[in-house]
């Protein structure tokens, strides 16, 4: 996969073959109370930190190229705005792999032809990852989202431009350094602010880092010994930030109702059920569950 740098200071880069654009805005504009990005006429625009400076893209689609412009100031390190869209859209992946894998799957080859090219939507920042799945824990996505939309207008940075606001996520060193009051006052529960605390103090002193955890012969592990993560977000974090295509959130409820819809049964698969489906999708349990998930969205 290659990139060039215009001379205008646009930036494009060229797309695996398996792409698709449209499949990629119908994740991103699941929910219309999301703050971290905006869409309009199919342009998405980001807030983005480079060598601490507040960055907008705007991103736009043309001949199977993804085409980057810098509406608010000159052109950043190029380097360092390609890796975050490469792990934002998992551009590295190979899923031609994938898509032989499950080819003669019933339950994931009808998914497959109907979303083709649609790839894994990663949150590339660690702390983010972990504390909005944190957040979604145990209540519905309308009211994470609500959550994730105060503790970003509270707590992060934004740009405005042409009377558009933008916001990037709070640091850890930021909400390391707040008190669990300050997040009850946004309808956390006690335990969620301790939580989310809690993590942004590990990154903060250093025993936590997303190239600790690549480096780690069991980073699921490493994860779980944090207070405040289980199971399901572990895998979660593996598999959106860590782009690990094997982590497999067995224990996530929109999972249990996508395979359920799917196969047109009466009740949830269990655990054992869902693993016994996930032999067929082995080392790709990640993508699976993501065009799972896609299957909701109809």
């Amino acid at each position: 996969m290659r990139w060039t740098e215009e001379l205008d200071g646009t930036l494009e880069i060229e797309l695996p073959p398996e792409f698709s654009y449209s499949e990629c805005l119908v994740f991103l504009e699941r929910s219309p109370v999301e703050v971290l990005h905006h869409i309009h006429d199919k342009h998405i625009y980001k807030l983005i930190i480079v060598n601490a400076k507040l960055i907008l893209i705007k991103i736009s689609y043309k001949d199977h190229v993804l085409i980057i412009e810098f509406p608010d100031r000159e052109p950043p390190n190029m380097d360092t705005v390609v890796e975050y869209i490469r792990n934002w859209f998992d551009l590295n992946q190979d899923l031609s792999s994938f898509y032989e894998a499950v080819s003669e799957d019933s339950l994931l080859q009808p998914l497959v032809e109907r979303y083709y090219g649609l790839r894994m939507i990663g949150i590339p920042d660690l702390f983010e990852a972990l504390t909005w799945a944190i957040m979604g824990q145990q209540i519905n996505l309308t009211f994470a989202y609500t959550l994730k939309k105060r503790l970003v207008e509270n707590f992060g940075k934004k740009l405005v431009l042409h009377e558009n606001e933008y916001w990037a996520y709070p640091s850890p060193e930021i909400i390391a350094d707040l008190q669990v009051d300050d997040l009850r006052n946004l309808q956390f529960t006690t335990r969620k602010a301790e939580y989310v605390i809690g993590i942004a103090k590990e990154i903060v002193e250093g025993r936590l880092s997303k190239e600790k955890l690549r480096s780690s012969e069991d980073p699921a592990k490493q994860l779980i010994s944090l207070r405040g993560i289980g199971p399901w977000t572990a895998d979660y974090v593996l598999m959106k930030c860590l782009l690990k295509p094997d982590a497999f959130p067995v224990a996530d409820v929109g999972l249990q109702n996508a395979v359920m819809k799917q196969l047109e049964w009466q009740q949830k698969p269990t655990k054992n059920e869902l693993k016994k489906h996930a032999e067929n999708w082995s080392g790709w349990e990640a993508y699976a569950t993501f065009y799972l998930w896609r299957s909701l969205y109809e």
